[in-house]
């Protein structure tokens, strides 16, 4: 009897959910999409790291709302001479039971500036992440701006 009360409690009991385990598993993740991203050569692999039902939201950009909207935009910013981007994220924050995470973070973009030549951007962003039935964490927002200008010096 006390062994079958045992195996009852047990698999009722949810697992305990670790942020120290999980934040470098997100934050990895996270630097291979950036890889990917960089590297500018397999659209599938770069949007896989979003869900079906994602959004990306970005300054000057209409929002770009699921996976077929977010794949015209990473092939049109793809197919744009000179671009290039890459981010590095930090601080994961998770929801208590370990489902949804966010991370901020920074981005440069090389792009086309309105000389011809090339120009950089730098932006910071957020990104909001879900973990899948199966433990694959992926993106379902991506929101990015450019910071304030510097304050002028005195």
């Amino acid at each position: 009897m006390l062994f079958a009360a045992l195996i009852i409690t047990s698999a009722c009991t949810r697992a305990t959910f670790d942020p120290a385990a999980e934040g470098p598993k997100l934050l990895q993740r996270d630097a291979e999409w950036a890889d990917a991203a960089s590297a500018g050569k397999d659209i599938d692999k770069i949007v896989s790291y979003w869900s079906d039902d994602a959004i990306v939201m970005v300054s000057g950009q209409p929002l770009y709302e699921g996976k077929a909207a977010i794949r015209r935009f990473v092939e049109q910013s793809l197919h744009t001479p000179g671009f290039k981007i890459h981010w590095v994220s930090e601080k994961p924050i998770f929801s208590p039971d370990g489902m949804m995470a966010f991370m901020r973070g920074a981005t440069e973009m090389n792009l086309p500036g309105p000389n011809g030549g090339a120009m950089t951007v730098h932006m910071r962003g957020i990104t909001i992440w879900r973990r899948s039935k199966g433990g694959e964490w992926l993106c379902v927002a991506d929101i990015g701006n450019e910071p304030p200008a510097p304050a002028p010096a005195k």
